[in-house]
């Protein structure tokens, strides 16, 4: 009985840590804000980020959405090009940019909201921000994910 236990505790620390679903919101308003700057989650974890924009103007004049780029991109380069990137909701559809991305949501106006699922497995800081024209200086912020 004395060897099971131990066989049985030393099977319980040797298994691997699962990964968790985290759930994160963010908003954007009229005034061209997120709700906040910094999110979370540790490698691996199965993220669903939901994303809500409460303000009331149309995806016209006030479109929002979530960009999130590979650690060390620098946002204005992507910006940049998102500009003339209309027909793909301000997300740059070009290789080399696309390659900079990680993930996306939809755009989307005053009362509207996406919500995508992704996972990164490798830890870092991974900038994001609104593409829509204009907005990247005041919408942006980091998602950092930390090591197992």
């Amino acid at each position: 009985m004395k060897k099971l236990s131990l066989i049985l505790a030393s099977a319980l620390v040797a298994a691997p840590a699962f990964a968790a679903d985290v759930k994160l919101e963010l908003t954007g308003n009229d005034a061209m804000q997120f709700s906040t700057k910094v999110l979370e989650a540790t490698a691996g974890d199965q993220i669903t980020l939901t994303f809500k924009h409460i303000g009331q103007l149309p995806i016209q004049a006030m479109g929002h959405n979530v960009v999130v780029l590979k650690p060390g991109t620098a946002i204005p380069t992507v910006a940049m090009k998102a500009v003339s990137a209309k027909d793909t909701e301000y997300v740059p559809a070009d290789a080399e940019t696309k390659a900079l991305i990680v993930t996306h949501t939809k755009l989307v106006g005053g009362g509207q909201s996406d919500t995508i699922t992704f996972k990164i497995d490798e830890a870092g800081v991974y900038p994001f921000f609104c593409s829509f024209p204009g907005h990247f200086a005041n919408m942006s912020g980091t998602l950092t994910i930390k090591a197992k």
